[in-house]
């Protein structure tokens, strides 16, 4: 199948969106590494101008660790040759009608060369602003369905999504697309997107008309999307917008192949280019890293919870696989959910062992240079035992120490 995988790829042409992303740059590493006769990437990020994305694709993406393995395959010199002649960096936003391409010949061109869409740019950010979210997770997703059906030569789309636009059930969730028609919240109000972003719309025209700071803006539009997510089922904004995009692509694929890739929990890669490669916090790393440092004591969480996490580099592969199964299918509408539950669980309780083993043996440093000394995480599992553990071990204290504080002061001052 890596053989065949590989083979696909050759002198194919793929724009890829989101390209300075995570995850974006782990699959367009693994191209250049395993298929340097590809054609072309054309590779979309946000920039001033065509230049402006050069720099930035070189400085945030081709001169970091990740190309590591790459530049001493082929040497600096081999490695710039290889890149000055398959990337092209495009200035765009998905935002934008065009991908925000502002020169017509240049987009022209590129929709005469493409064979395959990928579209992994988004904004994953739990709470962030609904007209943001709306923009690129929603209808920036629309943009690039829009775009991939004027190219002429297009095999695929293949847009990356969430595992976690299913919302919060339970137990096994099935690999099919959402139909938009169906999807109704627990009062039987139909979702309506159209209607969603009117009244985003609506709501930010008012808050500019009651000339409201951009930090009050932001925040009203941030607790706006929240309200809205869960009012039809979603828990935030995040997981809300990439289900409506999602749905938004299933109704108008039209007769363009979609291959939508649901990942869970992205960390860092497993094997490829090499073990270990990440690029900040994410997902679940901030909470390894506070507990490291002896700042986080306890997570609300039951012991027994999965915590379902997969490799950059095993997402990056499942893609690549599913574009080349289903290119130039017809009819093709599938959606594959890339995690580890089903077959490599790991509990909330293992990692709690996992963690303390590890920062017992290799423990972080205070900024004063002292060792920090962590104990084990406490898993709390009901919001009302959080309460009460809460209340047990910080509110009665306080109240314990402030009551202290006024009798000494009385004591002192009035007798």
């Amino acid at each position: 199948m890596q053989f065949n995988c590989v083979h696909f790829l050759q002198n194919k042409t793929i724009l890829v969106t989101g390209a300075t992303g995570f995850l974006a740059k782990v699959f367009v590493e693994k191209i250049l590494r395993v298929q340097p006769n590809v054609n072309k990437l054309y590779l979309v990020v946000r920039a001033s101008d065509n230049e402006a994305a050069k720099k930035r694709l070189r400085t945030e993406a081709f001169e970091k660790d990740l190309f590591k393995v790459l530049r001493e395959n082929l040497g600096d010199e081999k490695l710039n040759t290889l890149l000055s002649e398959k990337v092209v960096p495009v200035a765009g936003d998905i935002a934008m009608d065009h991908l925000g391409m502002k020169d017509s010949k240049l987009r022209e061109c590129i929709q005469q060369e493409i064979d395959i869409v990928v579209n992994v740019a988004a904004t994953t950010n739990f709470d962030e602003r609904y007209d943001v979210s709306l923009g690129i997770n929603t209808f920036g997703a629309l943009n690039v369905l829009n775009f991939a059906k004027k190219c002429v030569k297009a095999q695929l789309l293949l847009h990356v999504s969430t595992a976690y636009v299913c919302g919060e059930k339970p137990g096994l969730l099935p690999e099919k697309p959402f139909i938009m028609e169906e999807i109704r919240n627990e009062n039987g109000l139909q979702l309506d997107i159209n209607l969603e972003r009117k009244l985003m719309k609506q709501r930010l025209k008012e808050l500019n008309e009651q000339d409201c700071s951009e930090e009050d803006i932001t925040l009203s539009m941030k607790k706006f999307g929240m309200e809205r997510a869960k009012l039809h089922g979603w828990p935030n904004t995040y997981v809300f917008t990439k289900s409506m995009g999602e749905m938004l692509l299933g109704n108008h694929k039209e007769n363009l192949p979609l291959v939508i890739i649901r990942p869970t929990m992205i960390t860092s890669t497993l094997s490829e280019p090499f073990p270990g490669w990440i690029e900040g916090l994410r997902t679940v790393d901030s909470v390894i890293i506070a507990y490291g440092k002896g700042v986080l004591k306890c997570f609300l969480v039951d012991v027994n919870s999965v915590c379902d996490m997969i490799p950059a580099d095993m997402v990056a592969n499942a893609m690549i696989t599913a574009a080349a199964t289903h290119a130039g299918g017809s009819n093709v509408h599938m959606v594959y959910q890339v995690g580890s539950s089903n077959q490599n669980p790991i509990t909330y309780g293992e990692i709690r062992e996992i963690l303390f083993c590890f920062f017992t043996k290799n423990s972080l440093r205070s900024r004063n240079g002292s060792l920090i000394t962590v104990t084990k995480m406490k898993l709390i599992p009901t919001m009302a035992l959080f309460s009460l553990y809460m209340t047990l071990r910080y509110k009665l204290p306080l109240q314990v120490f402030i009551g202290i504080r006024g009798f000494f002061f009385f004591f002192f001052f009035y007798i």
